[in-house]
């Protein structure tokens, strides 16, 4: 599995969690990677990232918030509200290069969410610094 499927399979996790109670995220997550023929070196790797931004979802929504004109995460597409999500939290706490979390999180905008979900969340992306 390379980077990009890993990150592809955690932000289907991460959306799928927007729909589900707190209490319930942690047995989502263990549904979602017992249904999946995955390596326990992935698995871990993806759980250790869901969980990630499981624990900082708030933070992480705040600053959203913040940078955001016109628009609150609540408002937001659960595709795009999960993709910003993702690129944060690997900006913030993995500390990954922004030009390379911004277009891995357009190119899955393209694929997963609307015609407008790339720019937009690229737009937003470009206001965060490093």
């Amino acid at each position: 599995m390379t980077r990009r499927e890993l990150r592809e399979n955690v932000f289907k996790i991460i959306f799928q969690a927007d729909f589900h109670s707190e209490d319930e995220l942690n047995q989502q997550l263990d549904l979602s990677l017992e249904e999946n023929a995955w390596t326990p070196e992935r698995k871990e790797q993806i759980r250790e990232k869901c969980l990630g931004i499981f624990s900082h979802r708030e933070e992480l929504d705040a600053q959203i918030n913040d940078v955001v004109e016109g628009w609150k995460t609540t408002r937001m597409s659960k595709v795009d509200l999960s993709l910003i999500r993702l690129a944060l939290y690997e900006l913030k706490y993995e500390k990954l290069p922004k030009g390379v979390v911004i277009n891995e999180a357009v190119e899955l905008a393209k694929q997963y969410g609307t015609e407008q979900s790339s720019g937009f969340v690229n737009g937003v992306l470009a206001k965060f610094d490093e």
